[in-house]
């Protein structure tokens, strides 16, 4: 999530060299019809979702919860039991050995399901005031999860 530049030496820690923007990164967990049911706390922009999800205990939340996820190639090597896996992703070619055709199917069913559930982050985007944030990542995660509620409030409406 892009935000305002901070002025001052604490500005840095929220610079994503991916984006090449400043920001915040959140991860959510939505349900099959795309509401939003959680929200991480908030991350500089400089970290990688994997790291966030492992910091986050994700998969272990998700097995004592006896849920299952679909996440994008992002989280790839984040499920540490390849019998039992926790989180679906897709499979990434490497780089002399290109997808089969049955994995790009794979891959395609995949994307299909997330996109169904893209709208939750959708719904959360959709709140300006996240654009002009130029604040500690604390007090930003306060701000998100009381959007969460909000956002919640208005489907149900």
């Amino acid at each position: 999530m892009r935000t305002r530049r901070r002025t001052g030496r604490q500005n840095r820690r929220n610079y994503s060299g991916k984006h090449k923007a400043h920001g915040l990164l959140f991860l959510a967990v939505t349900d099959e019809r795309g509401n939003l049911l959680w929200i991480s706390a908030a991350k500089p922009g400089r970290a990688l979702d994997l790291t966030a999800a492992r910091h986050n205990k994700i998969c272990a939340k998700l097995r004592a919860a006896g849920l299952g996820a679909i996440g994008d190639l992002g989280f790839t090597a984040l499920d540490d039991d390849p019998d039992n896996p926790v989180i679906i992703t897709g499979k990434r070619a490497a780089r002399r050995k290109p997808l089969t055709s049955a994995q790009k199917e794979a891959n395609k069913l995949i994307s299909r399901e997330r996109a169904a559930n893209e709208h939750g982050f959708a719904d959360l985007k959709n709140w300006r005031i996240l654009t002009k944030v130029r604040m500690n990542a604390t007090h930003a995660t306060t701000l998100l999860r009381s959007l969460l509620v909000l956002t919640r409030a208005e489907i149900t409406r």
